[in-house]
C-alpha cells in the first residue's frame, strides 16, 4: 500500500503502521505453525507474543487510552488493521480479537463505573474473555429484532432463559454480553436489552463448540451453542438503559465491521503476494506462470479491487470518527458486503494458481478463504446489507412517486 492511498492518515500513524508490520514479521508470522498447534507450547508462546506487543506499547488498538488501550480512533485502526489482519493470529497478538473488542467498544460507550471495573479492564488487559450471545437456532440471524431468549424481572435481578448459538469465544470466556428480550410487548426495537452474565452462574451451559468448514476451535476462536436455564443475574447487570439492547448492538456491530472489513483487506493483500511469488517461482508450458495472460489477468483485477476497497473502508472509518455510526450507516453497509467478497476473490484466485498445495495445510490459503468466506454471514448476510443500502438509495425514488 502506498502513502498515497490514505492521504487523511497522518505520518504519525503511517510509522506506527510499519511498528506493527515490522512486529509480524518478527513475532507473529514465523510463529503461525506453532500457533495453530494449539497445545500448552503454544498457548505459552502465544502468551510470550502477547507480552511483546504490551511492552511495545502495540497492545489494544481498538480503544483509547481512558480505558486501558492505545487507539487513535477509527481512522488510525482502519490503518492498522490491515497490518493486523494479514495473519489470522495478529488480532489475539495485539488483544483486539473478535468478540473481545467489539464488547470492550461497548462497555466503554454504555457500561457504568462499576461495570467497567469489573468487566472491562480486564478485558483490555487481556486477563479474560467473554463472548457476545445473539444469535440464536430457532430464527432467522437476519432479523435480530425476532429474538426469543427472555430475561424478566423477579425483584432486583434479572431471570434469563434462552438458547443461543455461534456466539465466538464462549469457550473458556469469563463473561458473555447476552441480547434478550425484557419487554415483549414493545415495538421490536425497544423489546430487548444487553444484559452482562458471568459465565460461571448457575444455569449457563456451554453445550458444544460448533465446527466451521470442519474446524472446531477451542478458546477464543471457538464458536459455542449456549443455553441459559433460569440465570440470575442483578438488573445492575443491564447495559445502557432497558429496551436499548437493539441501538447498542447494533452501536457495537457497526465499528465491529470496519474492523472485519480492514482485515479482509489485508488478507486479501496477503493471498495476492502468495499468487505473485507463487507463479513467479514455478513454470508451465516452458514458461514462468506469471507471464500467462489469465495470470496476469487474476494480478490486475486484484490490485484493482482491493485499491477501490481501501479506499471505502478509509472513508467509512473517517466518516465514524467525524460523523459517528448513524453517519456512516449507508457506508458500513457497503464495506461489510464489499471487503469480504473482495478477499474470498482473491484469495480463490490464489488458491488456484497453488494448484493442490492452495488446498492443502502446507499454505494458510484455505484458512484465509474460511476466514473471508464466513464474514459474509458474520455480523449480518450480505444480502440484509444489500437490502439496507438499497431502501436508503431509493428511498428519494420512492417517496416522490407516492407523493
Amino acid at each position: 500500500m502506498t502513502d498515497a492511498a490514505a492521504p487523511a492518515v497522518t505520518p504519525e500513524v503511517r510509522a506506527l503502521r510499519e511498528r506493527y508490520a515490522a512486529f509480524m514479521d518478527e513475532h507473529v508470522y514465523p510463529n503461525e505453525p506453532a500457533f495453530a498447534r494449539g497445545d500448552d507450547a503454544s498457548q505459552a508462546l502465544i502468551g510470550d507474543v502477547r507480552r511483546r506487543a504490551r511492552e511495545a506499547g502495540l497492545w489494544a488498538p481498538h480503544i483509547g487510552p481512558e480505558a486501558g488501550g492505545t487507539g487513535q480512533g477509527f481512522l488510525a485502526y482502519a490503518f492498522l488493521n490491515e497490518q493486523i489482519g494479514r495473519s489470522y493470529w495478529g488480532q489475539l497478538a495485539f488483544g483486539c480479537q473478535a468478540p473481545d473488542a467489539g464488547n470492550g467498544e461497548i462497555l466503554a460507550l454504555a457500561g457504568t463505573p462499576a461495570q467497567k471495573a469489573a468487566w472491562l479492564a480486564p478485558l483490555v488487559a487481556g486477563d479474560v474473555r467473554s463472548f457476545f450471545g445473539m444469535t440464536e437456532p430457532a430464527v432467522s440471524g437476519a432479523d435480530p429484532t425476532g429474538l426469543e431468549s427472555r430475561a424478566q424481572p423477579d425483584g432486583d435481578d434479572w431471570v434469563i432463559d434462552g438458547h443461543k448459538w455461534f456466539s465466538t469465544g464462549a469457550d473458556g470466556a469469563a463473561f458473555g454480553i447476552v441480547r434478550a428480550v425484557t419487554d415483549p410487548g414493545a415495538a421490536p426495537r425497544r423489546r430487548m436489552s444487553l444484559i452482562v452474565v458471568p459465565a460461571e452462574t448457575p444455569g449457563v451451559e456451554v453445550v458444544r463448540r460448533i465446527e466451521v468448514f470442519g474446524h472446531e476451535g477451542r478458546g477464543w476462536d471457538s464458536h459455542c451453542e449456549v443455553r441459559f436455564s433460569g440465570v440470575r443475574v442483578p438488573m445492575a447487570n443491564t447495559l445502557g438503559q432497558r429496551g436499548e439492547g437493539f441501538r447498542l448492538a447494533q452501536q457495537r456491530l457497526g465499528p465491529g465491521r470496519i474492523h472485519h472489513a480492514m482485515r479482509a483487506i489485508g488478507m486479501a493483500e496477503r493471498a495476492l503476494e502468495m499468487m505473485c511469488r507463487r507463479t513467479a517461482s514455478r513454470s508451465t508450458f516452458g514458461r514462468p506462470i506469471i507471464e500467462h495472460g489469465v495470470v496476469q489477468r487474476w494480478i490486475s483485477e486484484a490490485r484493482v479491487k482491493i485499491e477501490q476497497v481501501r479506499l471505502l473502508v478509509l472513508k467509512t472509518a473517517w466518516l465514524m470518527d467525524t460523523v459517528g455510526n448513524r453517519g456512516a450507516r449507508v457506508e458500513v453497509s457497503a464495506i461489510k458486503v464489499a471487503a469480504p467478497d473482495v478477499a474470498t476473490w482473491v484469495i480463490d484466485r490464489a488458491i488456484q494458481a497453488h494448484g493442490g498445495a492452495g488446498v492443502s495445510q502446507d499454505h494458510l490459503l484455505a484458512e484465509l478463504y474460511a476466514v473471508a468466506r464466513i464474514l459474509q454471514i458474520a455480523d449480518g448476510p450480505d444480502e440484509v446489507h444489500h437490502m439496507a443500502i438499497a431502501r436508503r438509495e431509493s428511498r428519494r425514488y420512492r417517496q416522490s412517486v407516492a407523493a
